[in-house]
């Protein structure tokens, strides 16, 4: 049993699921879909730091005296289809999905009792959002289904008090951010619980540590659940299950502990934005840079998108959804179930990044960039005369090299036309007997 400590909370080991599935999409959805404009941040922005566009967009549209809670009706969801949802998911070729049950507005996804008149099924859907997505991906896909939870809430009276007090009071976690918690992983088993938001307030006011040793001895899910690192002011990257250590975290090397890239396809937000433009959308050739680079690292991908408030995925983010699919399913090998191989990216040509297939023995070579020349130069790979066998993933002949002296090799790529290409953003070479 594990005791509530961080030295034996951080031993727990990782169930293997997680690793094994490399790609998960991340959704960020709540009230502040409503307004839409800026950032998921737009109640701190505007009530708080009192940032010029924010004040002016509420000016401009809303009648005085227009409070961040009178949004709580107009998130309405009427399009929201969550058996649509998960077939998106599933075509993305994501293994996990992480949706916000409650973000640091507060308003949960779910009915809790622990946010009276402020969740979904006493305002503006009158559904419980949770419970409806868990049910149509565990109906439809074989994703796993994690929830987010935002320990603090910027505005809560209780919360405030606490902070007051410098912490020495515990008013906040105990009647509402813990309880919640154990709410959310007795209804809907979560398989991750993704924490956020410690409020600068330390994880012994959290009693993250209490939570968590619960959630591996006793709760419905004590066997495949993963945890992040966010449980309190000091634990990210120190302390937890898998290490996120900021937002768009790519170190670009390898790490020694399981780690996740939290990131999003819209470069400013992670809520949707109605004033976004195409330009600020990543393109498909980004992403699969991203999931190529933290694979490869050791890493696992977390893609974010926000839903608009009426529950539409936008057309946008179900193309890059669509796209990554797509590649996937060629590429797939390549990412599913590896390991970081010796190299991770190749010291003498540029984009190339390895992962290791450990059943079949392969090294996989992703390469974002067909070379002009035909040939593709690699600085890494130690290849054995006569044994040594080159395969284009998606493609069915064998490929011709020449090695490099002691380290390296050059291959010969087919001559294809772009409609040959078994797809358009990203190759991989599956090198097989490389010492």
């Amino acid at each position: 049993r594990y005791e509530p400590t961080w030295g034996s909370l951080d031993a727990r080991p990782l169930p293997a699921w997680f690793d094994e599935a490399k790609f998960g999409v991340f959704i960020h959805w709540g009230v502040f879909s409503v307004p839409s404009f800026g950032s998921e941040w737009f109640w701190w922005y505007w009530q708080k730091e009192k940032r010029e566009p924010y004040v002016k967009f509420m000016e401009a549209n809303y009648p005085p005296g227009f409070s961040y809670e009178d949004f709580g009706p107009l998130f309405t969801a009427e399009f929201f289809d969550p058996n649509q949802w998960a077939d998106i998911l599933k075509a993305s070729g994501a293994k996990y999905v992480v949706l916000t049950s409650k973000h640091h507005e507060g308003f949960t996804l779910w009915g809790s009792k622990y946010s009276w008149n402020w969740n979904a099924v006493d305002v503006g859907p009158k559904r419980d959002l949770v419970a409806e997505l868990a049910a149509s991906v565990r109906n439809r896909t074989d994703l796993r289904f994690g929830l987010y939870h935002s320990l603090f809430e910027w505005f809560n009276r209780l919360f405030l008090e606490d902070a007051t007090n410098a912490f020495k009071t515990r008013k906040f976690p105990t009647s509402k951010s813990l309880p919640e918690l154990y709410e959310i992983v007795t209804k809907y088993q979560p398989e991750i619980i993704w924490s956020d938001g410690d409020g600068n307030a330390p994880d012994t006011y959290w009693n993250s540590t209490g939570f968590l040793a619960w959630l591996y001895n006793d709760s419905p899910v004590r066997d495949t659940v993963v945890t992040n690192d966010r449980w309190g002011a000091g634990s990210i990257c120190t302390h937890g299950g898998f290490y996120t250590c900021s937002d768009r975290y790519n170190p670009g090397h390898l790490l020694p502990r399981k780690w996740e890239n939290c990131m999003t396809i819209d470069r400013s937000s992670w809520g949707y934005r109605r004033d976004a433009r195409l330009g600020d959308y990543l393109a498909i050739e980004d992403l699969v840079k991203q999931l190529a680079e933290t694979v490869s690292c050791g890493g696992n991908l977390l893609m974010n998108i926000g839903p608009t408030h009426d529950g539409r995925i936008a057309v946008v983010f179900e193309e890059r959804l669509r796209q990554v699919g797509a590649w996937l399913k060629v590429n797939g090998e390549a990412i599913y179930g590896t390991k970081p191989w010796r190299a991770q990216n190749d010291t003498g040509t540029p984009g190339v990044w390895y992962t290791f297939s450990p059943k079949e023995g392969k090294v996989n070579a992703i390469f974002l960039n067909w070379p002009v020349s035909g040939t593709l130069e690699l600085g890494e790979p130690r290849a054995k005369l006569g044994e040594t066998q080159v395969k284009l993933a998606g493609y069915k002949e064998l490929l011709k090299w020449v090695a490099l002296g002691e380290k390296g090799m050059i291959i010969a790529l087919p001559r294809l036309t772009p409609q040959q290409l078994p797809c358009q953003w990203g190759w991989t070479l599956q090198l097989t007997d490389i010492n």
